[in-house]
């Protein structure tokens, strides 16, 4: 009986605490859905400015293209996110992890292939000496929002 009405409680905190933040909005592509916790406000003001505003919304970006991938990636971001935002123990200005930095140098290697490709084979040498691959959001960090 006790271990039911815990059950209970603990469901219905997750319930309340999804519909509060708005959780079913983040199961969309809409990128408004990434302004729902105020920090990330000025990074969608900026992005409505940016030159990718008409053909990348933050999932095209921010999220593998294979569905299961893309969920999961929302799903641990979506967690983690909660938990910095919640606790206030997050860096501003905001930074983007490891991981989710090579998902984005991923998209823009997916949506610019021809001429990423091109790049890579003028800088062969290079990374062939152990200087590292060539990185898209290195050099163009501000294309799809800047901010700071």
């Amino acid at each position: 009986m006790i271990a039911g009405g815990v059950g209970g409680l603990i469901i219905g905190i997750i319930a309340y605490t999804f519909i509060y933040a708005q959780g079913g909005s983040y199961l969309t592509n809409n990128p408004a859905a990434c302004a729902n916790c105020h920090i990330m406000q000025e990074h969608f003001d900026a992005w409505t400015k940016s030159s990718h505003r008409a053909v990348a919304a933050c999932n095209d970006c921010h999220t593998p293209h294979s569905t299961i991938a893309k969920y999961w990636t929302k799903a641990q971001n979506g967690f983690w996110h909660s938990v910095a935002f919640t606790t206030g123990d997050f860096p501003d200005p905001l930074r983007i992890k490891p991981y989710n930095r090579e998902v984005t140098e991923g998209a823009c290697r997916s949506c610019h292939q021809p001429i990423v490709d091109a790049i890579d084979a003028q800088h062969h040498e290079e990374t062939a000496t152990g200087a590292g691959a060539t990185s898209c959001v290195r050099c163009h960090a501000t294309v799809g929002h800047w901010v700071r």
